[in-house]
């Protein structure tokens, strides 16, 4: 069974490629401080090899006297490379990176946008030559506060598909066990579980979602837990269904004659009919967790400000209508990664479904 619904999914070639597609960019996003960042990977200074990507080094180290060493500073950069080497990410920026050489005001163009003489110019104090580095273009010009758009959108695609990841596992563990319990014990239980259902899914979620937002100071884990409460129904039914339809099958009647706990035929004998319809709704439930928190950011409820978030990047392209790469960077982001896991979803659902067969 299960080679044949590998087999099915790979027939889906849609789906296969974008599997392998969001697969890559997600474990490049995994390893976003290697490609772009405001510090070295690695440093070799006066004989010593230092990594500044995993080490914070004050700046006493080369010759300062701050407590933070900005490795983008002239006179660091004179230091270290007179006295050793820097090996530099791709792109010299991190999503909170403020450009503070930027040759025109923010929100900067494309640095390929520019004529050579503007780019190109050079550090006030004269030491490095700074804008004819390519590790130090802005490949998509900069936002509104002077930050590269590229790093935001790489450090942004990755904090959206961990949040939808998360948001996506625990609302299934509870919606499963929820639905499992229902469907299995049925009765007054079931009966109460669906009325308090029907009830919590009345209220206007995302006006909820807005008021608990703007009492309680946001992060990761706050808006999390807020979408948690209305995120787990969506697996209750489906679940649910299964187990009312297994719950008196022969099978299971053997089990409990022989003295089989309930427990055990629930998460041993039911559950796992009821994961083939689970498991085709899990990408759509993270597509709508992601879609949801670019929501939020775009608002202004989602993650605290300086995160790097792809709806606040929609938000600066609609307040800066002359800067048009910030709207179409990040709607381009989103549509990509929204895209691919729509057709990861119907992949999942051609392999699971009984009646496709593909030769």
């Amino acid at each position: 069974m299960n080679r044949r619904r590998l087999t099915n999914f790979r027939a889906n070639r849609r789906g296969y490629w974008s599997l392998w597609i969001f697969l890559v960019l997600f474990a490049l996003s995994l390893v976003a401080e290697f490609i772009a960042n405001d510090k070295p990977i690695l440093i070799s200074y006066k004989g010593e090899l230092l990594t500044p990507i995993f080490v914070d080094y004050p700046e006493e180290k080369f010759g300062g006297f701050l407590a933070v060493t900005d490795y983008r500073d002239p006179f660091i950069k004179e230091e270290v490379e007179s006295n050793g080497w820097m090996v530099w990410p791709p792109i010299r920026y991190s999503y909170n990176t403020v450009n503070n050489e930027l040759p025109v005001p923010a929100p900067a163009p494309p640095s390929w946008m520019l004529d050579k003489e503007t780019r190109c110019q050079r550090y006030p104090q004269g030491v490095a030559d700074s804008g004819c580095t390519l590790g130090n273009w802005n490949w998509v010009g900069t936002d509104d506060q002077g930050r590269d758009v590229v790093a935001r959108l790489i450090y942004g695609f990755r904090l959206s598909v961990l949040f939808g990841l998360t948001l996506t596992v625990l609302s299934s563990i509870i919606g499963v066990s929820a639905g499992a319990v229902q469907g299995y014990y049925g009765g007054w239980i079931d009966l109460l579980f669906q009325r308090f259902i029907e009830i919590w899914t009345s209220i206007p979620t995302l006006y909820l979602i807005l008021i608990i937002a703007s009492i309680l100071t946001p992060n990761f884990w706050i808006l999390c837990g807020i979408l948690l409460a209305f995120s787990w129904v969506a697996l209750v039914g489906v679940v649910r269904a299964e187990f009312l339809r297994g719950r008196n099958f022969e099978y299971v009647n053997a089990a409990r004659a022989l003295g089989v706990s309930n427990r055990a035929i629930m998460f041993r004998h039911l559950l796992p009919n009821a994961m083939v319809a689970t498991l085709t709704f899990m990408p759509f439930i993270l597509n709508g967790s992601i879609s949801t928190l670019t929501a939020l950011d775009f608002l202004g409820f989602g993650l605290p400000p300086g995160s790097p978030s792809l709806g606040e990047l929609l938000a600066q392209g609609k307040n800066n209508l002359q800067a048009p790469w910030l709207g179409f960077s990040g709607f381009l982001v989103i549509s990509v990664m929204l895209s691919l896991l729509i057709f990861i979803g119907e992949a999942v659902r051609d392999a699971f479904d009984p009646r496709k067969t593909f030769k």
